[in-house]
């Protein structure tokens, strides 16, 4: 890990200064789909949309060969961080709707010289840290049976883990969603992932000494990328709730589920440097937009049926329908969770 962390500090900056900056959540997206149709690590993804991201930082490109250089750099990204035989194979990738859809084919040639172009951009470097890469180590300490919920003891550990990998893994996407947490090394972000998770599921301290030494962050280093990150849940679960009650005809004020926190109620709470919980009665729930957008539709739902964590599924959209429109269809990028109502005490 010390030689990821060294790796870290010689990434390139990153301007935000692509004139197309406007269609990179688009981009982002479409990496995340393809990536989930063929069960790629979370590595490979987030790698591939930081190829991405270096890239269009550098280089102003038409529409279409975005579309060329994003399909390159994830799969680039996968041959760096899959087994061989996880790599997609370009005859499946032009099988898929989407590419149909974009009028896109990709000729064995063309790939080759777009890899190999993108390959010099980055000087043959793919050691390129993400979040994703630090994630798995922050979570392995990430829970303790130490810890309390709501002021009590940890009634099950094993199942708390799994809570906290669950939201972890949402607010990692939340991250790859937004270019703003370029703005901040990956190694905080991830830490930054696991304090909101802590955060979120009322688990306490929220940012534990053995944290901070893991990580090197204090809690007042993680405040600022920790309260767009909660803002973000915060807004996924409003837009959740509001979805729910049009579908059940209800009107929002009706709506009986509660949100975990505000974002006045977060903001409150981020800025102390000791957080404790008040024993309230909340519900988590993920859920859809976190950023309302065109091109997205994010469904995440946490459910817990009799006590047990349910396993997690795919949610691929129908672009990779043929007859899916790739400019006008709403992608449902995020992975459909079946876990939780908090804790049993």
């Amino acid at each position: 890990m010390q030689f990821v962390v060294i790796q870290e500090i010689k990434l390139p900056s990153f301007k935000g200064q692509s004139p197309q900056l406007n269609l990179r959540r688009y981009f982002a997206d479409l990496i995340a789909i393809i990536s989930n149709h063929f069960r790629l690590c979370p590595t490979a993804r987030h790698l591939a949309v930081y190829l991405l991201d270096l890239f269009m930082d550098r280089y102003d490109v038409t529409v279409q060969q975005l579309h060329m250089v994003s399909l390159s750099c994830l799969l680039l990204a996968s041959k760096f961080e899959e087994r061989e035989d996880r790599v997609p194979k370009l005859e499946t990738l032009n099988s898929l709707g989407c590419m149909s859809s974009m009028n896109l084919v990709m000729t064995k040639q063309t790939l080759l010289h777009m890899e190999l172009f993108l390959l010099e951009s980055f000087q043959w470097n793919l050691y390129l840290p993400t979040a994703a890469h630090f994630i798995e180590y922050y979570l392995s300490i990430a829970v303790h049976k130490g810890d309390l919920h709501d002021g009590w003891p940890l009634s099950c550990l094993e199942k708390t883990k799994l809570y906290m990998a669950k939201y972890a893994d949402y607010f990692l996407e939340v991250s790859l969603q937004d270019h703003v947490f370029l703005c901040f090394a990956p190694s905080l972000v991830a830490a930054a992932c696991v304090a909101a998770s802590r955060f979120i599921l009322h688990v306490s301290p929220t940012w534990a000494p053995r944290l901070q030494q893991l990580t090197g962050y204090s809690w007042e280093n993680l405040v600022p990328c920790a309260e767009k990150l909660l803002n973000a849940h915060d807004s996924d679960v409003k837009e959740a709730n509001k979805q729910k009650c049009q579908q059940l005809g209800q009107q929002p004020q009706q709506q009986s589920q509660k949100v975990f926190h505000s974002s006045s109620q977060a903001a409150q709470y981020l800025h102390r440097s000791g957080m404790q919980y008040s024993q309230q009665a909340t519900q988590p729930a993920l859920a859809a937009n976190h950023r309302p957008a065109s091109y997205v539709a994010r469904i995440t739902n946490l459910q817990l049926s009799n006590g047990h964590l349910q396993g997690s599924s795919q949610v691929i959209t129908a672009l990779l329908d043929p007859k899916s429109n790739l400019t006008n269809r709403a992608y449902q990028v995020g992975m459909r969770y079946s876990c939780a109502p908090c804790f049993d005490r």
